[in-house]
């Protein structure tokens, strides 16, 4: 199941993810009522899934990922969405209500590589995600204006619809990762982040890219017990987002917790549930900013269902995922669907056994 590291090593990147998963419960708390710009970021939650820290088979592996969402956003999301494109004016924003909702469908494409000689005593891989997709955004504005008539003070109110629907490629995401295997706990950390090259408008509400470089690194640990099929994932990480050079926009940085639990019901089929939490520990700036201090949440809590197709040398898995969000603030809100195929180095010792084999969940 790769290499296996010492206990030291072990020990060392469990506090290590101790130390994240206490500080992104340290960030979750204090700021439940605080977003990116639009509510809009640049971690999809629910990335990273099941047998997130377990090692792989070296080699070439490609994962093909087609994920739908369909959100609602409130009167805070929509009127931030509307000052971006200059629909109206941020002085006249606490008179806005508005509602805004998101359909996207997005293909992705992620390449990686496992090399099989050690790094720091770990495995090492690397992979870039293309994203290829549609979204249709869609404003319902409500305007109310303070008029005088004579001496009387009255209000006017005046509506408005906004939709706009873009197609094209997304930005892309390499990753850096590094897992140490003992037993039945795994743990590992990695490093990606966002290249923004992808399709991007600011004039436009609907858009694939996010206009804006970042950085996102953090650690995760896995349970997995090959006997009795029983597994436990979480992954914690901090994004660092740079300034949007077309709006002069600049997230906070954002703190996000994917986790999974699974069990293997035969060798080849595993059911589970799957969630997410996500926070933005600290306020939006940069001299574009015209919101304030936007700060977003959501959570969400879902289920799994996966089946691996031996192929000789090849194993394919084919897993989906559905989640529900919940308690989101400044962020759209609504349900995703992930329908993943995975094609990687089959592991030689699991075919000749009735051990299920290790195929783990990243998408980006």
């Amino acid at each position: 199941m790769g290499p296996n590291g010492s206990d030291a090593w072990v020990s060392f990147w469990s506090y290590c993810l101790t130390g994240v998963a206490v500080a992104t419960a340290l960030a979750l708390v204090p700021h439940l009522a605080s977003a990116d710009e639009t509510g809009e970021s640049f971690w999809t939650p629910g990335s990273f899934g099941s047998l997130a820290a377990t090692p792989s088979q070296p080699g070439f592996s490609l994962s093909s990922t087609w994920y739908h969402t369909s959100t609602t956003a409130g009167s805070d999301v929509a009127r931030a969405r509307a000052i971006r494109i200059g629909r109206i004016e941020a002085s006249v924003a606490e008179s806005v209500n508005a509602v805004s909702v998101s359909p996207e469908d997005l293909a992705m494409i992620t390449p990686s590589y496992t090399f099989a000689t050690p790094v720091f005593g770990g495995q090492a891989a690397v992979a870039l995600t293309a994203t290829y997709g549609r979204k249709r955004t869609t404003d319902d504005l409500t305007l109310t204006t303070p008029v005088l008539v004579g001496p009387f003070a009255v209000t006017r109110s005046r509506f408005d619809t906004i939709s706009d629907t873009v197609t094209g490629f997304g930005d892309l995401s390499p990753q850096f990762s590094l897992r140490w295997n003992t037993g039945v706990h795994n743990v590992m950390t990695y490093l990606t982040g966002n290249i923004p090259v992808g399709t991007y408008d600011r004039a436009r509400l609907s858009n694939i890219s996010i206009g804006h470089g970042a950085l996102d690194g953090g650690a995760g640990y896995t349970y997995f017990n090959e006997q009795t099929g029983y597994e436990f994932s979480a992954v914690a990480g901090l994004t660092y987002n740079f300034v949007n050079p077309s709006t002069q926009y600049q997230n906070g940085v954002d703190v996000h917790l994917d986790w999974g639990a699974s069990r293997y019901v035969t060798k080849q089929l595993q059911i589970g549930l799957v969630g997410y939490l996500y926070n933005q520990a600290s306020c939006d700036g940069g001299s574009g900013d015209r919101v304030g201090c936007f700060q977003s949440r959501v959570a969400s809590a879902g289920a799994q269902l996966g089946y691996t197709i031996p192929m000789g040398e090849l194993d394919g898995n084919v897993s989906v995922r559905a989640y529900r969000e919940f308690a989101a603030a400044n962020r759209p809100e609504g349900w995703n669907l992930w329908l993943s195929y995975v094609l990687s180095p089959a592991d030689p010792a699991s075919a000749r056994s009735a051990t299920p084999p290790t195929r783990r969940i990243y998408v980006k």
